[in-house]
């Protein structure tokens, strides 16, 4: 695949789309592309990550559970599959497996740190990005909390303990 088509497919993914084009040619001209069959695994659940993967052609399962159950969630192409892995070598989630023939683009942690300190802009706007999805997030979560609360006869105190005699 040619630098700009890389680059196009980049600008769509999350955090990717927030980076100028500058930042992007860095990107697509640094990473790495791989390419899989059916039925390839990518990664495994546990595995430690070596970073983000830009889905560019195909179909990525990600599957958490691995009981034989259909994959919670299939990424295609211009989405991102390991956002964490970005910036940190963290323990991976889930197994990614290619249910088609597959093209992905590797960032490594250490390529998106060059990226994020050669373009503080970018720094700046992914930083933002991924605060309000912490807020959005924490959100949800306080929601979830007070219907929990609600069903529960809405007292949130801890229930007393017994007496020891």
């Amino acid at each position: 695949m040619a630098l700009e088509d890389d680059i196009a497919i980049l600008s769509q993914a999350p955090l990717f789309n927030l980076l100028e084009k500058d930042a992007l040619r860095l990107v697509a001209f640094a990473s790495e592309t791989r390419s899989y069959r059916e039925g390839d695994v990518l990664f495994k659940k546990g595995d430690r990550s070596d970073g983000g993967y830009v889905v560019t052609r195909g179909a990525i399962a990600l599957d958490a559970a691995e009981d034989g159950s259909p994959a919670a969630f299939v990424a295609g192409p211009g989405a991102l599959v390991g956002q964490a892995a970005l910036f940190a070598r963290i323990e991976r989630r889930a197994t990614a497996t290619a249910q088609e023939p597959s093209t992905i683009v590797r960032v490594t942690p250490s390529l998106m740190r060059r990226v994020l300190e050669e373009f503080p802009d970018a720094a700046a706007a992914i930083h933002e990005a991924m605060a309000d999805e912490l807020t959005r997030l924490t959100e949800g979560l306080e929601r979830v909390r007070q219907q929990l609360l609600a069903i529960d006869g809405g007292d949130n105190t801890p229930p007393e303990q017994p007496d020891e005699a």
